[in-house]
């Protein structure tokens, strides 16, 4: 466990071994908490100057170096002299903290909080239980008069008590309202102005077989509001009150209990009349994590870990197309190209391949013919990536198959990996376009809704890339409505990074604000259950967004004298170093990287990366990586370079080829651009 820090109530740090750390003075903590509310982003020296002080005196700049001293001192006791410090960092014209995303308990509480709607009821109640006992007092307590406070007290103020409504109502789906009343009658009590606070405690005293005592409480309600405020109550409570006189039925049933109540009883009867070593439960459970992973975050990970130790089962009762069943079911497409977790793809590839060469080739029966098509298909998506040429080769015989038996189901799973698939060059966003447009088409008219998002999402990622943000703010936003109403919550991440996206490629906003759009869609990120996707991909884009800004990579000051070592650049860290070496002035350094750079991986960062690779070797005048970058990017020439991600941009490809061009026509030995 690392250095964590405490705002839900006095502002407070702990060490690794969960003591207090010692914070000196009320100053000290003053500079700490302001970096905390940044959430990352630098504050200047000058705007904490401000905070600090109604009068600044004359050595007030010199009094903040000296806080942040004594704060590196107490957080990093172990730094060596005169190393950087890795926690509170000097960037630019002020200061940054950068803590762990789980680093700071208000932190924690806002993911706990939004992951808590993705669980099931015991463990929302678990979690958000746990949340709600981290707080300490009023959030950054001491500072409650202070300007620059304000505003995330009031938030995280808001956050709680949505918290404690939401565990009420989670108490009350639940069927345990009489344990709810306790709690909830203290927070009316506390906060008699929320209206959602009378209507709870109203519904858990009815709940609990107490209607009388339930329109007392609507009464009271309705008189506190009359009386102090002179409105009357909204119509949540009007309704619940008229529900309670007429005893609706509704009142006891909670939407959704229902559906709990006959979860509980079909799985146990399931149990019941299904023997444990039937097939017949390999083939329900493959079903069951196909619906799991659609879930995001836990379910998610919890549905590839359980997929490898089904499919392995399935082969170890040596029938081929009961495991091509099981693998099959599993057919959850994706919108990424970098694996979650290659070994255990390889796994799937090479189950798959094994189960094709045992199904016996039979043009004449549909059944094994979709069953291989089905593998085809997962051999395509879990092979995103790679070179040998087994993933395009399997993509295309899946598609043939599935456009033969005329099934639009299999042919959606199919299309998705032919979409996968299409990587193996750069500049094809308008042949993935083509794909979007026929996965959306095909999913709507069949009810495939799953494949429907895909559809949107491949769509917003391949008109991004042609600068369409039109047509990709409508694909954006379609994506959207089909995932709310069906519960598709990782959509929501995409179409986040995508407005990111949209806002530093139309210029719209300062290069903070866009920065700042960045971090929060990374924040969506964390708990997600996609690795693939999260790991590097914050630093990349800020990468790609200061490059474009004329502005030193993330983590270098402007002279570029010094960067912070501990940027994680994931699988990007090739592509960034040279780059990264540049700002330090090492030369030498940068070359040797660049030259040691290898191919992009054929995937949606391709252009990125190549033109991450032409800006060092037009910095460096490495004609030999100048050629390759051109004539990679020249089939490109269109596109704006990386948003065929829905993710980043290094804006168009084609001024990047322009650079590239007016260099390579200069003699060999002449100034390189940038020196």
């Amino acid at each position: 466990m690392g250095i964590a820090f405490g705002v839900l109530g006095p502002v407070t740090a702990w060490d690794g071994t969960g003591h207090a750390i010692a914070l000196k003075g009320p100053r000290h903590r003053a500079v700490l908490a302001r970096l905390i509310v940044a959430r990352g982003r630098v504050v200047p020296v000058t705007r904490l100057i401000d905070d600090l002080w109604d009068e600044p005196p004359a050595g007030a700049a010199g009094a903040v170096r000296t806080f942040v001293a004594a704060l590196r001192r107490a957080l990093e006791p172990a730094r060596p002299p005169r190393t950087p410090a890795r926690l509170l960092v000097t960037e630019g014209p002020g200061y940054a903290l950068r803590a762990a995303p789980d680093g700071v308990d208000a932190w924690r509480f806002e993911q706990a909080v939004t992951g808590a709607a993705d669980l099931p009821p015991e463990d929302a109640l678990a979690r958000l239980e746990e949340a709600l006992g981290w707080w300490r007092g009023p959030a950054y307590a001491e500072f409650a008069d202070q300007d620059w406070a304000c505003a995330e007290r009031s938030r995280l103020g808001e956050l709680r008590l949505h918290a404690v409504e939401r565990h009420a109502q989670t108490r009350l789906d639940s069927g345990r309202a009489a344990e709810a009343v306790p709690d909830l009658d203290a927070h009316a009590a506390g906060h008699p102005w929320r209206e959602e606070a009378w209507r709870l405690l109203a519904l858990a005293l009815y709940r609990s077989g107490r209607q009388g005592d339930a329109l007392a409480v609507l009464r009271r309600a309705r008189a506190l509001l009359v009386d102090e405020l002179g409105v009357d109550p909204g119509p949540g409570l009007r309704r619940l009150e008229t529900d309670i006189l007429r005893q609706a039925d509704h009142l006891d049933l909670p939407a959704g209990g229902a559906a709990v109540r006959v979860w509980a009883q079909a799985t146990a009867a399931y149990d019941r009349a299904v023997a444990s070593g039937a097939k017949a439960r390999l083939e329900s459970t493959a079903g069951l994590l196909r619906d799991l992973a659609t879930t995001g975050g836990g379910g998610l990970r919890a549905a590839r870990e359980h997929r490898v130790a089904a499919v392995e089962a399935a082969e170890e009762l040596g029938d081929a197309e009961l495991t091509a069943r099981v693998i099959g079911a599993f057919d959850v497409p994706a919108i990424w190209t970098r694996s979650d977790d290659p070994a255990q793809a390889a796994r799937i590839v090479a189950a798959a391949g094994r189960t094709l060469a045992a199904l016996a080739p039979n043009p004449e029966a549909a059944g094994p013919e979709a069953a291989r098509a089905r593998l085809l298909a997962t051999i395509a998506l879990e092979s995103r990536g790679d070179r040998s040429g087994d993933g395009p080769r399997a993509a295309r015989q899946a598609e043939e198959i599935a456009r033969r038996l005329n099934d639009p189901a299999l042919l959606a799973f199919a299309l998705s990996g032919v979409f996968m698939q299409t990587f193996h060059r750069t500049g094809l966003a308008a042949r993935r376009d083509e794909i979007g447009a026929e996965l959306v088409d095909l999913s709507a008219r069949h009810g495939l809704v799953t494949f429907e998002v895909l559809g949107h999402l491949v769509r917003m990622q391949a008109r991004s890339a042609l600068a369409d943000f039109t047509a990709a703010d409508a694909h954006a936003a379609a994506a959207e409505r089909l995932a709310v109403r069906h519960e598709r919550p990782l959509a929501g991440v995409f179409t986040a990074w995508y407005r990111a996206l949209r806002l530093d490629a139309t210029g719209r906003a300062p290069l903070e604000e866009t920065e700042a759009a960045y971090r929060l869609a990374a924040a969506l990120l964390d708990g997600a259950g996609m690795p693939g996707v999260e790991h590097g991909l914050l630093p990349l884009a800020l990468l790609c967004l200061r490059l474009r800004h004329g502005q030193p990579p993330p983590g270098a000051d402007p002279a570029g004298e010094r960067v912070a070592e501990h940027i994680d650049w994931g699988p990007y860290a090739p592509w960034a170093r040279p780059l990264v070496l540049l700002a330090r002035d090492r030369r030498a350094g940068a070359a040797a990287a660049l030259r040691a750079l290898p191919e992009p991986p054929h995937d949606l960062l391709t252009e990125a990366l190549w033109c991450l690779a032409a800006r060092a070797a037009l910095a460096l005048g490495d004609r030999t990586a100048m050629e390759r970058a051109h004539a990679a990017l020249l089939p490109a020439a269109g596109e704006l370079a990386g948003a065929g991600s829905g993710m980043l941009t290094l804006g168009p490809v084609a001024a990047h080829l322009d650079d590239l061009s007016a260099a390579l026509r200069r003699p060999p030995g002449a100034a390189p651009s940038g020196s």
